[in-house]
Protein backbone atom coordinates (compact mmCIF):
# COMPACT_ATOMS: atom_id res chain seq x y z
CA UNK A 1 0.00 0.00 0.00
CA UNK A 2 1.55 3.41 -0.48
CA UNK A 3 1.83 6.06 1.58
CA UNK A 4 -1.59 8.26 0.12
CA UNK A 5 -3.84 6.52 2.63
CA UNK A 6 -7.12 8.04 4.33
CA UNK A 7 -8.58 6.94 7.90
CA UNK A 8 -11.73 4.54 6.75
CA UNK A 9 -13.89 6.78 8.96
CA UNK A 10 -13.09 9.79 6.30
CA UNK A 11 -13.35 7.54 3.33
CA UNK A 12 -17.33 8.38 2.15
CA UNK A 13 -16.20 11.82 2.99
CA UNK A 14 -13.12 11.92 0.45
CA UNK A 15 -15.50 10.42 -2.30
CA UNK A 16 -18.03 12.91 -1.75
CA UNK A 17 -15.59 15.94 -2.13
CA UNK A 18 -14.16 14.31 -5.23
CA UNK A 19 -17.60 12.71 -7.19
CA UNK A 20 -20.50 14.68 -5.14
CA UNK A 21 -23.00 12.94 -6.85
CA UNK A 22 -21.39 9.46 -7.00
CA UNK A 23 -24.00 6.41 -5.35
CA UNK A 24 -22.44 4.26 -2.77
CA UNK A 25 -24.80 2.17 -1.65
CA UNK A 26 -28.36 0.96 -3.69
CA UNK A 27 -30.23 -1.42 -1.35
CA UNK A 28 -33.73 -2.12 -2.46
CA UNK A 29 -35.90 1.02 -3.06
CA UNK A 30 -32.78 3.24 -0.80
CA UNK A 31 -29.98 4.82 -2.68
CA UNK A 32 -27.34 6.71 -1.24
CA UNK A 33 -24.68 8.85 -1.99
CA UNK A 34 -21.28 9.25 -0.65
CA UNK A 35 -22.25 12.32 0.86
CA UNK A 36 -25.53 10.76 2.06
CA UNK A 37 -23.56 7.97 3.68
CA UNK A 38 -20.86 10.14 5.57
CA UNK A 39 -23.48 12.24 6.91
CA UNK A 40 -26.29 8.93 8.39
CA UNK A 41 -22.22 7.49 9.67
CA UNK A 42 -21.59 11.08 11.45
CA UNK A 43 -24.78 10.74 13.28
CA UNK A 44 -24.40 7.17 14.24
CA UNK A 45 -20.92 7.89 15.44
CA UNK A 46 -21.94 10.98 17.57
CA UNK A 47 -24.73 8.07 19.02
CA UNK A 48 -21.73 5.79 19.91
CA UNK A 49 -19.55 8.47 21.28
CA UNK A 50 -22.56 9.24 23.12
CA UNK A 51 -22.33 5.37 24.72
CA UNK A 52 -19.02 6.12 25.49
CA UNK A 53 -17.03 4.27 22.84
CA UNK A 54 -13.69 5.05 22.58
CA UNK A 55 -10.64 5.06 20.03
CA UNK A 56 -9.88 1.01 19.83
CA UNK A 57 -12.95 0.02 21.71
CA UNK A 58 -14.69 -3.29 20.29
CA UNK A 59 -18.03 -2.21 19.17
CA UNK A 60 -19.69 -5.64 18.20
CA UNK A 61 -22.14 -5.40 15.38
CA UNK A 62 -25.04 -8.38 14.87
CA UNK A 63 -26.90 -6.51 12.06
CA UNK A 64 -28.61 -7.86 8.84
CA UNK A 65 -27.11 -6.91 5.25
CA UNK A 66 -28.65 -3.35 4.75
CA UNK A 67 -28.03 0.79 4.86
CA UNK A 68 -28.08 0.46 8.88
CA UNK A 69 -25.07 -1.78 8.40
CA UNK A 70 -23.14 0.27 6.75
CA UNK A 71 -23.86 3.17 7.69
CA UNK A 72 -22.33 1.75 11.18
CA UNK A 73 -19.56 0.25 10.36
CA UNK A 74 -17.85 3.67 9.22
CA UNK A 75 -19.72 5.53 12.32
CA UNK A 76 -17.33 2.96 14.11
CA UNK A 77 -14.32 3.67 12.00
CA UNK A 78 -14.98 7.28 12.52
CA UNK A 79 -14.17 7.19 15.88
CA UNK A 80 -11.59 5.24 15.56
CA UNK A 81 -12.91 2.22 16.98
CA UNK A 82 -12.50 -1.58 15.58
CA UNK A 83 -16.18 -3.56 14.26
CA UNK A 84 -16.43 -6.78 15.39
CA UNK A 85 -19.07 -8.82 12.82
CA UNK A 86 -20.87 -11.27 13.86
CA UNK A 87 -24.19 -12.80 11.83
CA UNK A 88 -27.63 -11.30 13.51
CA UNK A 89 -29.00 -15.15 13.67
CA UNK A 90 -26.09 -16.39 15.72
CA UNK A 91 -27.21 -18.53 18.17
CA UNK A 92 -27.58 -17.07 21.50
CA UNK A 93 -24.70 -19.40 23.76
CA UNK A 94 -22.18 -18.85 20.71
CA UNK A 95 -23.34 -14.96 20.74
CA UNK A 96 -22.11 -15.62 24.12
CA UNK A 97 -19.15 -16.89 24.40
CA UNK A 98 -17.75 -13.79 21.38
CA UNK A 99 -19.05 -11.21 23.72
CA UNK A 100 -16.74 -13.29 26.67
CA UNK A 101 -13.88 -12.96 24.48
CA UNK A 102 -14.19 -9.69 23.24
CA UNK A 103 -15.72 -7.68 25.90
CA UNK A 104 -16.92 -4.59 23.44
CA UNK A 105 -17.65 -1.18 24.18
CA UNK A 106 -21.49 -2.08 23.03
CA UNK A 107 -23.61 -4.03 21.15
CA UNK A 108 -25.32 -3.31 18.08
CA UNK A 109 -28.37 -5.81 17.37
CA UNK A 110 -31.01 -7.92 19.44
CA UNK A 111 -29.96 -7.36 22.85
CA UNK A 112 -27.94 -10.38 23.94
CA UNK A 113 -28.64 -11.56 27.58
CA UNK A 114 -25.89 -9.90 29.22
CA UNK A 115 -25.66 -6.78 30.75
CA UNK A 116 -23.92 -4.74 27.97
CA UNK A 117 -24.94 -1.69 26.50
CA UNK A 118 -27.31 -2.18 23.06
CA UNK A 119 -28.41 0.12 20.45
CA UNK A 120 -31.41 -2.70 19.00
CA UNK A 121 -31.63 -2.65 15.19
CA UNK A 122 -33.99 -0.17 13.55
CA UNK A 123 -33.38 2.13 16.26
CA UNK A 124 -33.76 5.78 15.21
CA UNK A 125 -31.48 7.56 18.10
CA UNK A 126 -29.12 8.76 16.13
CA UNK A 127 -31.20 11.12 14.24
CA UNK A 128 -30.91 13.63 17.15
CA UNK A 129 -27.02 13.94 16.33
CA UNK A 130 -25.56 16.47 14.28
CA UNK A 131 -24.38 15.29 10.70
CA UNK A 132 -21.27 17.67 11.63
CA UNK A 133 -17.58 16.20 10.43
CA UNK A 134 -15.91 14.43 13.77
CA UNK A 135 -12.32 14.65 14.07
CA UNK A 136 -9.97 12.36 12.25
CA UNK A 137 -9.55 8.91 14.32
CA UNK A 138 -7.31 6.30 13.29
CA UNK A 139 -7.81 2.27 14.86
CA UNK A 140 -5.17 -0.01 15.72
CA UNK A 141 -7.03 -2.85 13.49
CA UNK A 142 -9.52 -2.27 11.05
CA UNK A 143 -11.57 -5.62 12.13
CA UNK A 144 -12.06 -8.18 14.23
CA UNK A 145 -14.04 -10.89 12.55
CA UNK A 146 -15.73 -14.00 14.28
CA UNK A 147 -15.04 -17.73 13.23
CA UNK A 148 -16.33 -21.27 14.74
CA UNK A 149 -13.47 -23.10 13.06
CA UNK A 150 -13.30 -26.63 12.75
CA UNK A 151 -14.09 -27.28 16.03
CA UNK A 152 -17.17 -24.93 16.54
CA UNK A 153 -15.22 -23.07 19.45
CA UNK A 154 -15.48 -19.29 18.80
CA UNK A 155 -12.24 -16.91 18.14
CA UNK A 156 -11.79 -13.82 17.00
CA UNK A 157 -9.31 -12.66 14.07
CA UNK A 158 -7.86 -9.03 15.44
CA UNK A 159 -6.47 -7.68 11.59
CA UNK A 160 -2.85 -6.10 12.05
CA UNK A 161 -4.07 -3.60 9.84
CA UNK A 162 -4.62 0.03 10.75
CA UNK A 163 -8.33 1.82 9.45
CA UNK A 164 -6.51 3.35 7.24
CA UNK A 165 -6.65 2.74 3.33
CA UNK A 166 -5.37 4.21 -0.39
CA UNK A 167 -8.64 5.36 -2.11
CA UNK A 168 -7.04 4.93 -5.43
CA UNK A 169 -6.02 1.02 -4.67
CA UNK A 170 -8.11 -1.63 -5.63
CA UNK A 171 -8.29 -5.01 -3.93
CA UNK A 172 -8.53 -8.49 -5.70
CA UNK A 173 -8.70 -6.50 -9.02
CA UNK A 174 -11.47 -3.99 -8.37
CA UNK A 175 -11.22 -0.70 -9.88
CA UNK A 176 -11.84 2.98 -8.20
CA UNK A 177 -15.68 3.46 -9.64
CA UNK A 178 -16.44 -0.05 -10.48
CA UNK A 179 -20.24 -1.09 -9.58
CA UNK A 180 -20.26 -3.67 -7.72
CA UNK A 181 -22.61 -6.36 -6.19
CA UNK A 182 -22.80 -7.91 -2.92
CA UNK A 183 -24.55 -11.16 -3.09
CA UNK A 184 -23.23 -12.59 0.58
CA UNK A 185 -24.26 -12.22 4.36
CA UNK A 186 -21.50 -9.40 5.74
CA UNK A 187 -20.61 -11.11 8.91
CA UNK A 188 -18.69 -13.29 6.90
CA UNK A 189 -15.08 -12.32 6.12
CA UNK A 190 -15.03 -12.65 2.22
CA UNK A 191 -18.05 -10.47 1.22
CA UNK A 192 -17.27 -8.08 4.43
CA UNK A 193 -13.70 -7.48 3.27
CA UNK A 194 -14.42 -7.15 -0.61
CA UNK A 195 -17.13 -5.30 -0.35
CA UNK A 196 -15.74 -2.49 2.20
CA UNK A 197 -12.41 -2.53 0.14
CA UNK A 198 -14.94 -1.63 -2.71
CA UNK A 199 -16.43 1.56 -1.19
CA UNK A 200 -13.21 2.33 -0.18
CA UNK A 201 -11.88 3.21 -3.76
CA UNK A 202 -15.26 4.75 -4.54
CA UNK A 203 -17.10 1.62 -6.06
CA UNK A 204 -21.00 1.61 -6.15
CA UNK A 205 -22.49 -1.18 -4.04
CA UNK A 206 -25.47 -3.24 -5.16
CA UNK A 207 -26.75 -4.99 -1.91
CA UNK A 208 -28.91 -8.01 -2.44
CA UNK A 209 -29.37 -8.70 1.15
CA UNK A 210 -30.67 -11.91 0.43
CA UNK A 211 -29.31 -14.20 -2.49
CA UNK A 212 -31.68 -15.23 -5.13
CA UNK A 213 -29.84 -16.60 -8.36
CA UNK A 214 -32.58 -15.22 -10.91
CA UNK A 215 -32.32 -11.82 -9.19
CA UNK A 216 -28.72 -11.60 -8.70
CA UNK A 217 -28.14 -11.86 -12.71
CA UNK A 218 -31.26 -9.07 -13.17
CA UNK A 219 -29.19 -6.74 -10.79
CA UNK A 220 -25.40 -7.50 -13.24
CA UNK A 221 -27.57 -6.75 -16.09
CA UNK A 222 -29.69 -3.66 -14.91
CA UNK A 223 -27.07 -1.83 -13.42
CA UNK A 224 -23.90 -2.80 -15.61
CA UNK A 225 -22.20 -4.63 -12.33
CA UNK A 226 -18.33 -5.10 -13.42
CA UNK A 227 -17.32 -6.96 -10.56
CA UNK A 228 -18.69 -9.85 -8.18
CA UNK A 229 -17.61 -12.43 -5.70
CA UNK A 230 -19.65 -15.62 -4.94
CA UNK A 231 -19.13 -18.55 -3.18
CA UNK A 232 -19.43 -22.23 -5.17
CA UNK A 233 -23.10 -22.61 -3.69
CA UNK A 234 -24.29 -19.55 -5.17
CA UNK A 235 -22.81 -20.70 -8.52
CA UNK A 236 -24.23 -23.74 -8.23
CA UNK A 237 -27.80 -22.53 -8.01
CA UNK A 238 -27.34 -20.04 -10.73
CA UNK A 239 -26.25 -23.01 -13.34
CA UNK A 240 -29.33 -25.03 -12.03
CA UNK A 241 -31.61 -22.26 -13.27
CA UNK A 242 -30.85 -24.24 -16.63
CA UNK A 243 -29.87 -23.18 -20.34
CA UNK A 244 -33.00 -21.73 -20.97
CA UNK A 245 -32.81 -19.25 -18.84
CA UNK A 246 -28.97 -18.39 -18.71
CA UNK A 247 -29.22 -18.17 -22.32
CA UNK A 248 -30.56 -14.55 -21.95
CA UNK A 249 -27.60 -13.43 -20.25
CA UNK A 250 -24.46 -12.56 -21.60
CA UNK A 251 -23.38 -10.10 -19.10
CA UNK A 252 -21.47 -8.04 -21.05
CA UNK A 253 -20.41 -5.62 -17.99
CA UNK A 254 -19.04 -8.36 -15.59
CA UNK A 255 -15.62 -7.84 -15.88
CA UNK A 256 -14.81 -10.44 -13.34
CA UNK A 257 -16.85 -12.69 -11.58
CA UNK A 258 -14.44 -14.24 -8.39
CA UNK A 259 -15.30 -17.19 -6.27
CA UNK A 260 -14.10 -18.14 -3.00
CA UNK A 261 -14.26 -19.29 0.70
CA UNK A 262 -15.08 -22.99 -0.12
CA UNK A 263 -14.23 -25.93 -2.54
CA UNK A 264 -15.54 -25.04 -6.39
CA UNK A 265 -16.61 -28.49 -7.74
CA UNK A 266 -14.00 -28.77 -11.16
CA UNK A 267 -17.31 -29.31 -12.99
CA UNK A 268 -18.82 -26.49 -12.35
CA UNK A 269 -15.57 -24.13 -12.76
CA UNK A 270 -15.86 -25.61 -15.97
CA UNK A 271 -19.34 -25.00 -16.70
CA UNK A 272 -19.04 -20.78 -16.04
CA UNK A 273 -15.97 -21.05 -17.57
CA UNK A 274 -17.63 -22.30 -20.75
CA UNK A 275 -20.48 -20.15 -19.92
CA UNK A 276 -18.61 -16.30 -19.58
CA UNK A 277 -14.73 -17.16 -20.00
CA UNK A 278 -11.86 -17.62 -18.23
CA UNK A 279 -10.72 -14.03 -18.86
CA UNK A 280 -13.69 -13.28 -16.45
CA UNK A 281 -13.77 -16.33 -13.87
CA UNK A 282 -11.57 -15.92 -10.85
CA UNK A 283 -10.65 -18.02 -7.71
CA UNK A 284 -9.11 -16.74 -4.99
CA UNK A 285 -7.95 -18.99 -1.61
CA UNK A 286 -6.69 -16.70 1.22
CA UNK A 287 -6.94 -16.98 5.29
CA UNK A 288 -8.99 -14.22 7.51
CA UNK A 289 -5.54 -13.71 9.36
CA UNK A 290 -3.95 -12.59 5.84
CA UNK A 291 -1.26 -15.22 6.58
CA UNK A 292 -1.03 -16.32 2.82
CA UNK A 293 -2.86 -16.35 -0.31
CA UNK A 294 -3.81 -17.35 -3.80
CA UNK A 295 -5.85 -16.31 -7.00
CA UNK A 296 -5.96 -18.01 -10.65
CA UNK A 297 -7.32 -16.64 -13.47
CA UNK A 298 -10.09 -19.63 -15.14
CA UNK A 299 -8.22 -19.41 -18.13
CA UNK A 300 -5.15 -20.70 -16.25
CA UNK A 301 -7.09 -22.64 -14.15
CA UNK A 302 -7.68 -24.39 -18.02
CA UNK A 303 -4.23 -25.99 -17.84
CA UNK A 304 -3.94 -26.29 -14.26
CA UNK A 305 -7.37 -27.96 -13.13
CA UNK A 306 -7.82 -28.33 -9.65
CA UNK A 307 -5.46 -25.67 -8.32
CA UNK A 308 -6.41 -22.48 -6.35
CA UNK A 309 -3.24 -20.61 -8.24
CA UNK A 310 0.31 -19.51 -6.79
CA UNK A 311 1.05 -17.33 -3.92
CA UNK A 312 0.47 -13.74 -4.17
CA UNK A 313 3.21 -11.33 -4.01
CA UNK A 314 4.16 -11.12 -0.10
CA UNK A 315 3.37 -14.36 1.07
CA UNK A 316 5.63 -17.84 0.96
CA UNK A 317 4.17 -20.89 0.68
CA UNK A 318 5.01 -24.46 2.15
CA UNK A 319 3.87 -28.15 2.24
CA UNK A 320 4.73 -29.90 5.18
CA UNK A 321 4.37 -33.38 6.27
CA UNK A 322 3.27 -34.29 9.80
CA UNK A 323 7.08 -34.49 11.14
CA UNK A 324 7.57 -31.14 9.42
CA UNK A 325 9.56 -32.11 6.98
CA UNK A 326 8.71 -30.65 3.19
CA UNK A 327 6.70 -32.47 1.26
CA UNK A 328 7.92 -32.95 -2.74
CA UNK A 329 5.83 -32.23 -5.39
CA UNK A 330 1.96 -33.59 -5.49
CA UNK A 331 2.14 -35.16 -2.07
CA UNK A 332 -0.53 -33.86 0.12
CA UNK A 333 0.71 -32.63 3.25
CA UNK A 334 -0.60 -29.37 5.52
CA UNK A 335 -0.34 -26.07 4.36
CA UNK A 336 2.25 -23.79 5.92
CA UNK A 337 1.82 -19.92 5.10
CA UNK A 338 4.32 -17.27 6.04
CA UNK A 339 3.12 -13.07 5.28
CA UNK A 340 6.36 -11.14 4.50
CA UNK A 341 6.67 -8.82 8.03
CA UNK A 342 6.54 -12.69 9.93
CA UNK A 343 4.57 -15.15 11.76
CA UNK A 344 2.08 -12.39 13.86
CA UNK A 345 2.50 -9.81 11.50
CA UNK A 346 -1.00 -10.13 10.07
CA UNK A 347 -3.00 -10.39 12.82
CA UNK A 348 -3.87 -11.49 16.25
CA UNK A 349 -5.94 -14.43 17.95
CA UNK A 350 -8.59 -13.88 20.83
CA UNK A 351 -10.09 -17.52 21.89
CA UNK A 352 -7.07 -19.52 20.40
CA UNK A 353 -3.93 -20.20 19.69
CA UNK A 354 -1.69 -20.08 16.08
CA UNK A 355 -0.19 -23.06 15.04
CA UNK A 356 2.96 -22.18 13.58
CA UNK A 357 6.90 -24.00 12.88
CA UNK A 358 8.90 -21.73 13.46
CA UNK A 359 8.47 -18.51 11.15
CA UNK A 360 5.46 -20.83 9.25
CA UNK A 361 1.18 -20.62 10.01
CA UNK A 362 -1.27 -23.66 9.07
CA UNK A 363 -4.69 -22.30 8.78
CA UNK A 364 -5.47 -26.17 8.76
CA UNK A 365 -5.74 -27.26 5.68
CA UNK A 366 -4.23 -29.88 3.31
CA UNK A 367 -2.74 -29.86 -0.02
CA UNK A 368 -0.20 -29.99 -2.52
CA UNK A 369 2.02 -28.14 -5.41
CA UNK A 370 2.62 -28.84 -8.11
CA UNK A 371 6.66 -28.29 -10.26
CA UNK A 372 5.58 -24.51 -11.02
CA UNK A 373 4.21 -24.15 -7.72
CA UNK A 374 0.37 -24.34 -8.18
CA UNK A 375 -1.53 -25.13 -5.07
CA UNK A 376 -4.07 -27.96 -4.87
CA UNK A 377 -6.42 -27.89 -1.60
CA UNK A 378 -7.47 -31.50 -0.86
CA UNK A 379 -9.66 -30.15 2.32
CA UNK A 380 -9.63 -29.28 6.17
CA UNK A 381 -7.00 -31.59 8.56
CA UNK A 382 -10.17 -31.83 11.13
CA UNK A 383 -12.36 -32.97 8.37
CA UNK A 384 -10.37 -35.70 7.00
CA UNK A 385 -11.61 -39.12 6.90
CA UNK A 386 -9.66 -41.95 7.41
CA UNK A 387 -11.22 -45.26 6.94
CA UNK A 388 -9.89 -48.78 6.58
CA UNK A 389 -6.48 -46.78 6.71
CA UNK A 390 -7.28 -44.53 3.73
CA UNK A 391 -7.86 -40.56 3.41
CA UNK A 392 -10.82 -39.73 2.27
CA UNK A 393 -11.54 -36.09 1.39
CA UNK A 394 -15.04 -34.71 1.91
CA UNK A 395 -15.14 -32.05 -0.71
CA UNK A 396 -14.15 -34.49 -3.58
CA UNK A 397 -17.38 -36.33 -2.21
CA UNK A 398 -19.54 -33.55 -2.12
CA UNK A 399 -17.95 -32.57 -5.16
CA UNK A 400 -19.06 -35.73 -6.66
CA UNK A 401 -22.80 -35.77 -5.03
CA UNK A 402 -23.45 -32.04 -6.25
CA UNK A 403 -22.58 -33.21 -9.77
CA UNK A 404 -25.76 -34.81 -9.79
CA UNK A 405 -28.82 -32.38 -11.46
CA UNK A 406 -30.97 -33.91 -8.88
CA UNK A 407 -29.03 -32.39 -5.70
CA UNK A 408 -28.35 -29.10 -4.61
CA UNK A 409 -26.15 -29.28 -1.61
CA UNK A 410 -24.13 -32.07 0.56
CA UNK A 411 -22.09 -32.68 3.31
CA UNK A 412 -20.00 -35.41 3.56
CA UNK A 413 -18.40 -36.56 7.48
CA UNK A 414 -17.01 -39.28 9.15
CA UNK A 415 -18.80 -41.48 11.47
CA UNK A 416 -17.12 -44.07 13.76
CA UNK A 417 -17.59 -47.46 12.56
CA UNK A 418 -15.97 -50.83 14.54
CA UNK A 419 -14.35 -52.44 10.77
CA UNK A 420 -13.21 -49.52 9.14
CA UNK A 421 -12.37 -47.31 11.86
CA UNK A 422 -14.56 -44.34 9.90
CA UNK A 423 -17.11 -44.92 7.52
CA UNK A 424 -18.27 -42.23 4.97
CA UNK A 425 -21.93 -40.58 5.60
CA UNK A 426 -23.12 -38.44 3.28
CA UNK A 427 -26.15 -36.21 4.41
CA UNK A 428 -27.69 -34.93 0.83
CA UNK A 429 -30.56 -31.87 0.30
CA UNK A 430 -32.22 -32.45 -3.02
CA UNK A 431 -33.64 -29.65 -5.26
CA UNK A 432 -37.79 -28.88 -4.53
CA UNK A 433 -39.71 -32.12 -5.62
CA UNK A 434 -36.94 -34.26 -6.95
CA UNK A 435 -37.38 -37.82 -6.00
CA UNK A 436 -33.83 -39.37 -5.86
CA UNK A 437 -33.15 -42.97 -3.48
CA UNK A 438 -30.02 -43.98 -2.06
CA UNK A 439 -29.29 -46.69 -5.05
CA UNK A 440 -30.25 -44.21 -7.06
CA UNK A 441 -27.54 -41.86 -5.57
CA UNK A 442 -24.75 -44.50 -5.23
CA UNK A 443 -24.67 -45.58 -8.90
CA UNK A 444 -24.73 -42.24 -10.53
CA UNK A 445 -21.25 -42.13 -7.72
CA UNK A 446 -19.87 -45.40 -8.79
CA UNK A 447 -18.98 -44.39 -12.33
CA UNK A 448 -16.79 -41.01 -10.34
CA UNK A 449 -15.34 -42.12 -6.86
CA UNK A 450 -13.39 -44.57 -6.56
CA UNK A 451 -14.88 -47.84 -4.17
CA UNK A 452 -13.84 -47.06 -1.26
CA UNK A 453 -14.71 -43.19 -1.33
CA UNK A 454 -18.21 -43.72 -1.48
CA UNK A 455 -20.92 -43.22 1.02
CA UNK A 456 -21.31 -46.40 3.08
CA UNK A 457 -24.49 -44.67 4.40
CA UNK A 458 -26.74 -41.94 3.25
CA UNK A 459 -29.22 -39.57 4.84
CA UNK A 460 -31.70 -37.49 2.46
CA UNK A 461 -32.56 -34.00 4.36
CA UNK A 462 -34.97 -30.76 3.70
CA UNK A 463 -32.97 -28.76 5.61
CA UNK A 464 -30.13 -26.14 4.05
CA UNK A 465 -26.28 -27.99 4.72
CA UNK A 466 -24.71 -24.75 4.19
CA UNK A 467 -25.01 -21.22 5.19
CA UNK A 468 -25.55 -17.94 3.64
CA UNK A 469 -21.44 -18.14 3.41
CA UNK A 470 -21.11 -21.19 1.40
CA UNK A 471 -19.78 -22.93 4.51
CA UNK A 472 -20.53 -26.02 5.74
CA UNK A 473 -19.99 -27.00 9.69
CA UNK A 474 -18.86 -30.63 9.27
CA UNK A 475 -17.99 -31.19 12.89
CA UNK A 476 -21.57 -29.91 14.20
CA UNK A 477 -23.26 -32.54 11.67
CA UNK A 478 -20.85 -35.01 12.96
CA UNK A 479 -21.40 -34.34 16.80
CA UNK A 480 -25.11 -34.98 15.75
CA UNK A 481 -24.91 -38.06 14.72
CA UNK A 482 -23.02 -39.77 16.81
CA UNK A 483 -25.04 -39.34 19.93
CA UNK A 484 -26.85 -42.55 21.39
CA UNK A 485 -29.86 -41.93 19.10
CA UNK A 486 -28.06 -42.21 15.97
CA UNK A 487 -30.52 -43.54 13.40
CA UNK A 488 -28.07 -43.73 10.23
CA UNK A 489 -26.62 -47.14 9.77
CA UNK A 490 -24.24 -48.29 7.72
CA UNK A 491 -25.02 -49.99 4.48
CA UNK A 492 -23.25 -53.19 3.11
CA UNK A 493 -20.16 -52.83 1.51
CA UNK A 494 -20.53 -52.74 -2.66
CA UNK A 495 -19.68 -55.83 -4.50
Amino acid sequence: MSNDTVPLGLIPAYHAKHSPLRTALICGEVELTFAQLDARANQRARLLQAHGVLANDFVTVALANGPEFYETIFAIWKLGATPNVVSAALARPELEAILELVRPRIFIGEPPERGLPVIAPGSLQHLAYTTEALPEAVARHWKAMTSGGSTGRPKVIVDAMPSRWNPKEGFLLQQPGDVILNPGPLYHNAPFHCITMALFVGATIIEMQRFEPLRALELIDAHGVNWVTMVPTMMHRIWRLGPQVLSRFTLPSLRLMLHMAAPCSAWLKEAWIGWLGGERIWEYYGTTEATGSTMISGTDWLTHKGSVGRPRAGYALKILDAEGRDCPPHVVGEVYWRPEGGAGSTYHYIGSAAKRIGEWETPGDLGSVDEEGYLYLSDRRNDLIISGGSNIYPAEVEAAIEAHPLVRSSAVIGLPDEEWGARVHAIVQLVAGAELDEAGLLAFLSDQLTRYKLPKSVEFSSMPLRDEAGKVRRAALRAARIAPDQTARPRAEPA
